[in-house]
C-alpha cells in the first residue's frame, strides 16, 4: 500500500529567485533523482503559490520522514550540494524550528471519507 505525504515550505519572496527556483526544478540533477528513489519516494510533486511551496509525497515507506530521507542524502555529496543551493532560495515557514525546511502537513479533510 502507497502512502502520501503533504509539506510545505517558503520561498524567498523575491521573484527572480522564485523563478530561478522553478527554473532548477526542470532539470533536477540525476543524483539527487536517485537519491529520491532509494528513500522510497514512487512520487513526488511540488506546487507553488506566490512563495509558498506545497509537496506531495507517494511514498512505499509506512511512516516517511524528511528526517530519515536526509539521512540517506548526507552520503550524497551531490545531493547536499544540491540542499545548499535550493536553500539559497528557501526560508522556512514561519513557525519551523530552526534549520527545519519542509513541515509536514496535518490532513484535515477527504471527500472519500464523507460519502
Amino acid at each position: 500500500m502507497n502512502n502520501k505525504y503533504c509539506f510545505a515550505l517558503d520561498l524567498k519572496n523575491d521573484p527572480d529567485l522564485i523563478q530561478k527556483y522553478k527554473l532548477h526544478h526542470e532539470q533536477v540533477w540525476p543524483e539527487v533523482l536517485q537519491d529520491i528513489r532509494e528513500a522510497g519516494i514512487i512520487n513526488m510533486e511540488i506546487y507553488h503559490v506566490g512563495n509558498r511551496l506545497f509537496m506531495i509525497v507517494t511514498t512505499n515507506e509506512e511512516n516517511f520522514s524528511f528526517e530519515s530521507e536526509g539521512k540517506q542524502g548526507e552520503l550524497n555529496p551531490k545531493v547536499q550540494e544540491w540542499e545548499e543551493l535550493m536553500w539559497e532560495y528557501q526560508q522556512a515557514i514561519p513557525f519551523a524550528k530552526p534549520g527545519e525546511k519542509w513541515m509536514k502537513m496535518n490532513k484535515i479533510f477527504d471527500l472519500k471519507e464523507q460519502l
